[in-house]
């Protein structure tokens, strides 16, 4: 009984340990400067022990922001080094190999003292808007290009703030005020998350986190080990191919499940690209194992424990390998693929639990808005969008409609936008008939239309996938659309790299559905009419349902503003 009553105790503390970094991720939320963090929820908030390995993690955030961190804490300690690591320190950097994949994501770290003894680190991530260099973007030739590289380095020493480094920030990227505010909400947002952990520490009277890390590790490693050891044994295979910048990019996984492992190699995928479209191992890492465990251990939660059954390794000099100096400022692209890429080669494995493949990657636009000759009063912009496609169906629903996975973020409201800078959203829609035809549909992407405020002008960089390799579909469904890029009279435009629109013109992006999943022809006709009722369907896709979709209420005509 004592034991029984130790074991709810101790989860009664991890489930305390867990609203902790809840409140630290959200304090990060409320203070910082950068919509894609207030917005959208790009950022990741967790706790450590005290040798780097992570405990718990925030729900708030993203996989390749939790994933990466989970490993940079390590890189934190060596680089620092264990006799310079002091009380009220913090520790910062934007390395993408050993961050969360590009510069453009800041990560800080600080260690926690208690009683002078070190019991652990809370850490963080944030996307800021602005790291100087080209911009947000896939132009780059190598990382030197991409913008400021910061060191692992202290950001405040004993509680002294590191003023060089903030004068060094200020003087290399355009939105100097957002971008330092930013340094010090993260370092705030672990603040809190020290001051939630000692309340927890003085009500359940412990010291450090020694036996609750032990409990939490040992439970989750044990349920995720076990979890794998159920699987059938076996080799398993999958490919994709993809946009890419410049030529298609070909994506390769073997999966071996043996024992209570799961070994994922991405041998045979393409080499490093010219453009920043390359992805560094540790963001490859990151969302291969949150594929993973979206299908072997999704109620597992998510640590070091957890994490460690899966390896994860790919040929150096791959894209989802690459190695300094490449260039990785829109890794997301490619990265965002490897869940459905890990997880249609566990198809073979469990069909019954894996999805039709989704739009996946963002459709992240950064944009840099400039006042007119006309307007000399007009002040520039530095300006980011995310938006998502639809995802795929799964083997028992129809697939979401505009929804980030395997990011999860979500998609910035257009009057947000339209308050931080000089943009208008004229239009922001889902896309009629977008979602590949299925047993189950795939979920449906958007339509977004975007001009300059009166008196400027703006360019993008496009960062857009599937827009020649459309979403597959899985078990007999059908393709989702391929998305588009394109000016309000029809010219078609890239879909990556920087581009101009003409003042006047609109921007519309109508973005990518997911696959469907199953026989279209056993689709319920009931649902097959209520899609036709809402919009997600057109007239002219009826018959892709066969002759059992013949319901009543079939109406004519398509998608009235043509996408």
């Amino acid at each position: 009984m004592s034991d029984r009553l130790g074991d709810i105790h101790m989860q009664v503390m991890w489930n305390r340990l867990i609203s902790v970094v809840e409140e630290q991720a959200l304090t990060l939320v409320r203070t910082a400067f950068s919509t894609s963090v207030r917005e959208a929820g790009d950022l990741s908030a967790g706790v450590f022990d005290p040798e780097g390995r992570m405990l718990a993690q925030a729900v708030t955030g993203t996989p390749g922001h939790v994933n990466a961190m989970a490993e940079s804490v390590g890189h934190f300690i060596t680089d620092i080094g264990p006799e310079n690591i002091f009380e009220e320190d913090v520790y910062v950097t934007n390395d993408p190999w050993k961050g969360t994949g590009h510069l453009h994501d800041i990560t800080v770290v600080t260690p926690v003292f208690r009683e002078a003894a070190l019991v652990g680190y809370f850490a963080c991530t944030a996307h800021v808007v602005d790291v100087g260099g080209r911009g947000f973007g896939p132009d780059a030739r190598d990382v030197h290009e991409e913008g400021l590289f910061v060191p692992i380095m202290k950001l405040f020493e004993r509680g002294r703030v590191n003023r060089d480094l903030i004068r060094i920030v200020r003087a290399n990227v355009r939105e100097a005020d957002k971008v330092v505010g930013d340094l010090y909400a993260l370092a705030a947002c672990n603040r809190t998350g020290i001051g939630r952990l000692f309340d927890m520490m003085d009500e359940f009277a412990f010291d450090d986190l020694q036996a609750l890390g032990g409990f939490i590790l040992e439970r989750s490693g044990e349920a995720t080990r076990a979890a794998i050891a159920g699987l059938p044994r076996g080799r398993h295979a999958n490919s994709m191919t993809l946009d890419g910048y410049d030529e298609p990019v070909h994506l390769a996984v073997t999966l071996d499940i043996e024992g209570d492992r799961i070994r994922a190699d991405f041998t045979g995928t393409s080499g490093i690209s010219r453009y920043g479209i390359n992805v560094p191992l540790v963001y490859c890492k990151a969302y291969a194992c949150y594929g993973l465990k979206c299908v072997v251990a999704p109620e597992i939660p998510n640590n070091a424990a957890s994490l460690e059954p899966f390896e994860i390794t790919a040929p150096p000099g791959c894209i989802l390998n690459a190695e300094p100096p490449a260039p990785v400022s829109v890794r997301h692209v490619l990265g965002h693929f490897v869940p459905d890429l890990v997880m249609g080669a566990l198809f073979g494995a469990l069909p019954e639990r894996v999805p039709a493949e989704g739009s996946d990657a963002l459709w992240n636009i950064q944009f840099s808005v400039r006042p007119l000759p006309d307007n000399p009063k007009g002040v520039p912009a530095e300006m980011l969008l995310f938006n998502s496609g639809g995802t795929g169906a799964r083997p028992t629903l129809d697939g979401l409609n505009a929804t980030a996975f395997p990011s999860g973020v979500m998609t910035m409201p257009a009057e947000a936008t339209e308050q931080v800078g000089p943009l208008v959203i004229w239009r922001k829609e889902l896309r009629d008939g977008s979602g590949g035809a299925g047993r189950h549909r795939g979920g449906l992407g958007q339509i977004i239309e975007i001009a300059a405020a009166d008196g400027y002008e703006f360019a993008f960089n496009a960062m857009f996938d599937r827009t020649r390799h459309p979403a597959r579909g899985r078990a007999g469904g059908a393709a989702g659309a391929a998305g588009r890029v394109r000016l309000d009279d029809g010219t078609e435009l890239r879909a990556k790299g920087r581009q101009s629109v003409p003042a006047g013109r609109r921007l519309v992006l109508a973005m990518p559905g997911g696959g469907g999943h199953g026989d279209p022809a056993a689709r319920d006709p009931a649902a097959v009419a209520a899609d036709l009722t809402h919009d997600y369907i057109r007239a002219d896709q009826v018959d892709e349902y066969g002759s059992r979709a013949g319901a009543p209420g079939r109406r004519e005509g398509g998608d009235r503003r043509g996408d």
